[in-house]
C-alpha cells in the first residue's frame, strides 16, 4: 500500500507545471500606480485560470480582489484578460496558456473603469445594453390573450440564431476596439441583443428599434470580429452585427455614410467587379461631401491621377452579375 501512494503521489507530482501568474494590482484606495505582481503555483495543466487565482488569494495573498461566481461558463461573472485576451478564466486551462507564453498575463476587461484589481465598473456596459430596450414591445392594440402560449415555427425560432446562449460576460464589449475609439458605439452584445428582438415576429417596434439604430452606432462596427473570436458561447456577434445591418437598409435604405457606403460598394462591385473609387465617394458622402474632401483629392489625383477614370469591368463580370443573381432569388426565395 505504502509502495502505490508513493507510485502515486511521484506520478500526480510528474504531472504539475510551474505556473507563474503576472497579476494586474490596483487598489485605488490606497494610491500609487498600477502594478503587476508575479506568483508562481504547481498546477496540472488542465486547470482552469480562476482555480489558480482562487488559490492565489486562499494561500497566498487574500488581498487580491477578482469576481466570479459559477465556475462553469454560465454566470459569466470571471471574465478578465488572459494574456491579452478577453475569456472566462473559468473555462481557459493554464497549461495551452503556459506553453504559448511561458507565464500567464492577467488584465481587467478593457473599456470599463477599474474599481480594483481584477474588478471593473460595467456600468457602462448594462447603459448600453439597457439602450437597446431588450424586451419584448408589444401592440397595445393586439394584447396577448392571457395564459395562452405564443406559437412560433422552428423557421421563426431560428431566425434568432445563437442570441439566447449569451450570457452578458462582457467579454466581447472588452475585446471590442470600437467600443474604445467611439463612445457611441452600442458594442456587440447589446446590438446582438437587439438583433434578437428585430427579428422576433411578437415584437411591434420592429422598424423603431432598426430606424433608431441607423444613426445611433449601427455603422460605427469594424468588423474586426474580436468579439466572435472572445465569446465563450458562440453567439458570433460579429454576425448579427452584419445581419442588422442588412435588415437596417431592407428597412430604410441608406440614411447616413456607414449604409450609404455600404450599399455603393455593393453596386460598385455589381457593375464592375471592382471599385470605382471616386464614385463611392460620391455615392457615400454626396456631392457636399465630395466638395468638402476636394483639396484631399486634389493631393491624391497629383499622386494617381487615374482615380478618375471608371476602371474597366473586369475579367469575368458575368460570373459576379451571375452571384449577384443568386443572392437576390435566394432572397425572394426566404421571403
Amino acid at each position: 500500500m505504502a509502495a502505490a501512494e508513493e507510485k502515486l503521489t511521484k506520478f500526480t507530482e510528474e504531472s504539475l507545471v510551474t505556473v507563474p501568474f503576472d497579476v494586474y494590482r490596483y487598489d485605488p484606495a490606497k494610491g500609487g500606480e498600477p502594478r503587476y505582481q508575479r506568483y508562481e503555483l504547481r498546477l496540472a495543466p488542465h486547470t482552469p485560470v480562476l482555480t489558480g487565482l482562487l488559490r492565489i488569494r486562499d494561500e497566498i495573498d487574500p488581498t487580491l480582489t477578482l469576481r466570479y461566481s459559477c465556475r462553469s461558463a454560465i454566470c459569466g461573472s470571471c471574465a478578465m484578460l488572459v494574456n491579452s485576451k478577453s475569456r472566462l478564466a473559468c473555462r481557459t486551462p493554464v497549461g495551452p496558456e503556459v506553453q504559448a507564453h511561458g507565464r500567464i498575463v492577467i488584465d481587467p476587461m478593457r473599456n470599463q473603469p477599474i474599481l480594483r484589481d481584477l474588478v471593473v465598473d460595467q456600468q457602462p456596459f448594462w447603459t448600453r445594453y439597457e439602450q437597446m430596450e431588450p424586451h419584448l414591445i408589444l401592440d397595445p392594440s393586439k394584447p396577448m390573450p392571457a395564459d395562452t402560449p405564443t406559437r412560433m415555427s422552428p423557421a421563426q425560432v431560428e431566425r434568432f440564431r445563437d442570441t439566447p446562449r449569451c450570457i452578458a460576460c462582457g467579454a466581447c464589449y472588452s475585446a471590442c476596439p470600437a467600443v474604445e475609439a467611439d463612445p457611441g458605439f452600442p458594442g456587440p452584445m447589446a446590438l446582438a441583443k437587439l438583433y434578437r428582438f428585430v427579428v422576433d415576429p411578437r415584437d411591434s417596434a420592429t422598424q423603431g428599434r432598426l430606424k433608431k439604430i441607423q444613426t445611433s452606432g449601427l455603422w460605427l462596427c469594424l468588423r474586426c470580429h474580436l468579439c466572435t473570436e472572445a465569446c465563450p458561447k458562440d453567439v458570433r456577434p460579429s454576425e448579427r452585427i452584419r445581419d442588422l445591418k442588412e435588415l437596417a437598409v431592407q428597412a430604410q435604405g441608406g440614411t447616413e455614410l456607414g449604409s450609404r457606403h455600404a450599399i455603393g460598394f455593393l453596386n460598385n462591385i455589381e457593375e464592375r467587379g471592382t471599385l470605382n473609387e471616386l464614385k463611392l465617394v460620391r455615392q457615400t458622402a454626396g456631392v457636399g461631401g465630395v466638395l468638402g474632401a476636394l483639396p484631399q483629392g486634389l493631393r491624391i489625383w497629383r499622386k494617381k491621377p487615374e482615380i478618375t477614370k471608371a476602371p474597366p469591368p473586369i475579367e469575368g463580370i458575368d460570373q459576379v452579375k451571375k452571384i449577384y443573381q443568386a443572392l437576390e432569388d435566394k432572397k425572394e426565395g426566404q421571403e
